[in-house]
C-alpha cells in the first residue's frame, strides 16, 4: 500500500457553491476518492448549497455526471458511486437574504465535526460568515474554507482578512492553496528535514540558483475576464510560486506543526527584497492558425495585462544571500509542466581537464505531470580511454517507484480537504502571509503601470519572449527546457 488510511471523524461538510466549476471538477471528485479509500466514516455527510433550484434527486443526479466525468477512481463500481450520492443533501440558498438558511441549520443539526467551504466569489465571503452565525450554524468547532483569490492587492487582502476576522477566529480559516496539497511539495520538505544529505548543503555556500517554473500550454479563454484583472503576477506569482519559494528556502521549523512552519514561511517572505524593472519580464501571448492569440481570447485588443512573467527574487539573510530564485510562469508554452530545479555550484577545482567538461548537480522537484524527484549526478562515461564525464539522473518518479499503487496517490483536494477536518493548517494559509506576499507584489505591479509598459509579445508553443531568456544569459545562466 501507497499510504495509510487514517480515520477523521464524523463531519458535515456544507459546501456554497456546490453547482459551480470548482466543485464539480475537484472538490466532489476528491470527496468520492476519500469515501472510495474507505476513509468517509458512516455518518459523514456533504451538503450542497447554491442558489440553483435543485431538490436532493436532481442534486444526486448533476453529482453522479461531475462524478463520472472528472473522478477517475480504479475499480470503481456503479454501486460505490450510488453509495456516495446517497450521503449527499442539497439546499437552495441565498448567501445574501435568508432563502435556505433555516433549512441548512435544521440539516447541521448533529454535533459532528462542521465545515463551510465557501466556493464562490470572495465578495460572498464576509455574507456567508456573518450568516452562518445570525443563523446559529457557526461554533468554536467550526471551520471555513475559502479559495483564491485573496484579494487582488494589499488593501483588498487587509479588508478580506478583516470581514472573515469580525466572524471566525484566525484558527479556524484555512485559505486553500492546491500546490500545497501536492505529494512532491510535501516531499520537498522531507527531502530538506528529513535527510542529512541535503540540509548542510541547502544555502548560498552550495547552491548557484534555483528556478521554480510553473508553465501552461493553455490559454485564458473561458476565463478571460477575470484573468485579464488578474494576469500571471497576482494569480500565480504572488500565491502558488510565493508558497513554493517559501518552502524552498524557510529554516526548519522547531516542530512540524502548523504555525511553526508558517512562522518560518513568513520569515522568508519578510526577507524578500523588492524588484526593479531589470528584473523582471512581462509577456502576452500573441495567435497562429491554431490558436487565438490573448486580445481574443479576453476581447480587448489594448489589453496589457500579462499572459507570461519571469522574475529575479533575492532573500536577504545568512541563508541565502547571494543566491538568485529565478521565477517563472506562462499561458500558452512549449509545455504543461511544473517544476523546482535546484542548481548546485560548480565543484571548486577541476581535476579532469577541459576535456572532461563543465558539470554540476541539479536536483528536480516535477510538481506535474508525473510527480517525482531526480538527481543529477556526474560519473565516468563507459569506455576505454580518457576520463570523460557525463550528467545521468537518480530518477525517482511516483508512478514508476511506486508501481501500480502509485495511481492511487491522493490528490491535492482530497489530502487538504482531510486536513481541515483533521483541523490541521499547517499547509494553508495564515492571515499575515497573505499580507506580506502582497506587500512586496504591490510595489512591482504599481512600477509598471506607473511606466505604463506593455507586456512583450511571444509565440505560442515557445518558452515564452525572448528577453526572458536574457534575464538568466546576462548572469551567465539558462533556463532549463520546459518539457513534460
Amino acid at each position: 500500500m501507497v499510504s495509510r488510511v487514517i480515520p477523521v471523524d464524523d463531519f458535515d461538510l456544507v459546501i456554497f457553491g456546490a453547482t459551480g466549476d470548482l466543485a464539480r471538477r475537484k472538490i466532489l471528485p476528491s470527496l468520492f476518492r476519500r469515501f472510495h479509500a474507505g476513509q468517509m466514516p458512516d455518518q459523514a455527510r456533504v451538503i450542497g448549497a447554491a442558489r440553483s433550484d435543485h431538490d436532493e434527486a436532481s442534486f444526486r443526479a448533476f453529482v453522479l455526471e461531475a462524478l463520472k466525468e472528472f473522478a477517475r477512481v480504479k475499480g470503481a463500481k456503479a454501486s460505490d458511486y450510488k453509495a456516495f450520492v446517497a450521503r449527499l443533501d442539497y439546499v437552495t440558498l441565498d448567501a445574501r437574504g435568508s432563502e435556505g438558511w433555516e433549512a441548512l441549520k435544521a440539516l447541521c443539526a448533529r454535533g459532528a465535526t462542521r465545515a463551510f467551504y465557501f466556493s464562490v466569489g470572495p465578495s460572498l465571503f464576509e455574507d456567508l460568515a456573518k450568516r452562518l452565525h445570525k443563523h446559529g450554524l457557526a461554533g468554536e468547532e467550526t471551520r471555513i474554507v475559502v479559495e483564491k483569490p485573496f484579494g487582488r492587492d494589499l488593501a483588498s487582502a487587509k479588508a478580506l482578512n478583516a470581514a472573515l476576522a469580525r466572524h471566525f477566529d484566525e484558527s479556524q480559516i484555512y485559505r486553500i492553496d492546491h500546490y500545497l496539497g501536492k505529494e512532491t511539495v510535501q516531499n520537498l520538505m522531507a527531502v530538506r528535514f528529513g535527510n542529512m544529505l541535503f540540509e548542510p548543503l541547502w544555502n548560498s555556500q552550495y547552491i548557484d540558483h534555483i528556478q521554480v517554473t510553473v508553465a501552461e500550454t493553455v490559454g485564458v479563454a473561458g476565463r478571460g475576464e477575470y484573468y485579464d484583472r488578474s494576469g500571471a503576477m497576482r494569480d500565480m506569482v504572488q500565491n502558488h510560486l510565493m508558497q513554493l519559494l517559501c518552502l524552498i528556502a524557510m529554516e526548519p521549523p522547531a516542530r512540524f506543526e502548523p504555525d511553526a512552519v508558517r512562522d518560518e514561511k513568513l520569515k522568508v517572505i519578510r526577507a524578500l527584497e523588492p524588484v526593479g524593472p531589470k528584473d523582471y519580464v512581462r509577456g502576452q501571448y500573441g495567435g497562429d492558425e491554431d490558436h487565438a492569440s490573448y486580445f481574443d481570447d479576453v476581447g480587448d485588443e489594448d489589453s496589457t495585462t500579462e499572459s507570461f512573467i519571469a522574475l529575479k527574487a533575492h532573500i536577504s539573510n545568512w541563508r541565502w544571500a547571494g543566491t538568485p530564485f529565478y521565477l517563472r510562469t506562462g499561458k500558452r508554452l512549449k509545455n504543461r509542466a511544473s517544476e523546482i530545479a535546484v542548481v548546485f555550484k560548480d565543484t571548486p577545482h577541476n581535476i579532469f581537464g577541459d576535456d572532461a567538461g563543465r558539470h554540476r548537480n541539479i536536483l528536480s522537484i516535477r510538481l506535474q505531470p508525473n510527480e517525482g524527484i531526480e538527481l543529477g549526478v556526474t560519473i565516468k562515461e563507459p569506455g576505454p580511454g580518457g576520463m570523460r564525464l557525463i550528467d545521468v539522473p537518480l530518477d525517482m518518479s511516483f508512478a514508476e517507484a511506486l508501481g501500480p499503487d502509485g495511481e492511487d496517490v491522493p490528490d491535492a483536494y482530497e489530502r487538504l480537504i482531510m486536513d481541515v477536518i483533521r483541523g490541521n493548517q499547517t499547509l494553508f494559509m495564515r492571515d499575515d502571509e497573505v499580507e506580506a506576499a502582497w506587500r512586496w507584489t504591490d510595489p512591482i505591479i504599481a512600477g509598471w503601470e506607473e511606466r505604463r509598459e506593455a507586456p512583450l509579445p511571444y509565440e505560442p508553443d515557445s518558452a515564452g519572449p525572448d528577453d526572458a531568456l536574457m534575464l538568466m544569459h546576462r548572469d551567465g545562466r539558462r533556463w532549463r527546457e520546459i518539457k513534460e
